[in-house]
């Protein structure tokens, strides 16, 4: 089917960065949240990550205003019914995801394609508590989403091949690179890097290494352009315990069981970047190691 309309249901990095994306793409976008200032803080974002594309040529400043133009804000999820595509952009809670699917299915059309834009989380098991588990995929973007050129394509179970054909030419359409993913827990690239991310929480746990004598190992000696807790920060350390806690139960595998340190900072309300500490603090004019 011809995708024109799009759907996105939450409002925070990953939900304005893929709004940001398809807009930018030709797509009429709606955007929906349930908190009115995430919505205007997002749209600040998205005009300020476009003048940053227009100050370094990669766009006009006649193509940031019709991306503007083409997206709405709505704090009616009933609004993105009329949607060819919706893209769920929540966080890492599958209870959240469910209960946002459950409010938004009686108001959508019949052709419309759900996609959940989860890390981690089951799309077999999300899509058997819709009505259309075959129209039904996993759409899992990179951070951040206007950056990163690869986006993940889960199939769930019932996912039909034109469901997939569909979300396989808009990743295309947006000029990014479309991985094939079987549904099993965190999929691809969050199975191989999450479990890294938590290695390292458990050198510094151990002992072995400061947070800024890790980082710069995993820099200088691994080639990586950011340290693991450098990463972990950015990504967030909530989302990062959730994704193990996933990989744990999911696998039933010991080498998945999340570090006790990397609990602690989660339970701390020490996120990272978006709460201000994590691993770095990052109150001053640089970030400090908290370890």
């Amino acid at each position: 089917m011809a995708i024109e309309t799009i759907g996105v249901v939450g409002a925070g990095q990953m939900g304005n960065g893929i709004a940001h994306v398809m807009a930018l793409s030709g797509y009429n976008v709606l955007l929906n949240d349930i908190d009115q200032g995430a919505l205007d803080a997002a749209t600040e974002t998205i005009r300020h990550n476009l003048d940053r594309q227009v100050t370094r040529g990669k766009i006009s400043e006649a193509e940031r205003d019709e991306t503007l133009a083409r997206i709405s804000t709505t704090l009616e999820i009933a609004d993105l019914g009329t949607t060819d595509l919706v893209v769920e952009a929540a966080t890492e809670d599958e209870r959240v995801k469910e209960k946002i699917f459950a409010s938004l299915l009686p108001h959508l059309k019949p052709e419309t394609i759900l996609t959940s834009n989860t890390s981690s989380i089951s799309i077999t098991r999300l899509a058997s508590r819709t009505d259309r588990p075959e129209k039904f995929m996993g759409f899992h973007f990179m951070n951040p989403v206007p950056v990163m050129q690869l986006v993940e394509l889960i199939r769930g179970i019932a996912t039909d091949a034109e469901t997939y054909d569909t979300c396989l030419a808009v990743v295309q359409s947006l000029g990014k690179t479309a991985s094939p993913a079987e549904d099993f827990p965190a999929f691809i690239v969050n199975r191989i890097l999450v479990p890294m991310i938590n290695e390292a929480v458990y050198t510094l746990y151990e002992g072995v290494g400061s947070v800024q004598s890790i980082d710069q190992a995993m820099k200088l000696g691994a080639n990586h352009p950011m340290g693991p807790f450098e990463l972990a920060d950015f990504i967030g350390l909530d989302t990062c315990l959730a994704i193990m806690n996933v990989l744990y139960d999911g696998l039933a595998d010991t080498k998945y069981r999340p570090c006790p340190l990397l609990t602690k900072y989660v339970d701390a309300g020490w996120l990272g970047r978006k709460t201000g500490r994590g691993f770095y603090d990052y109150r001053g004019e640089t970030p400090v190691p908290t370890r």
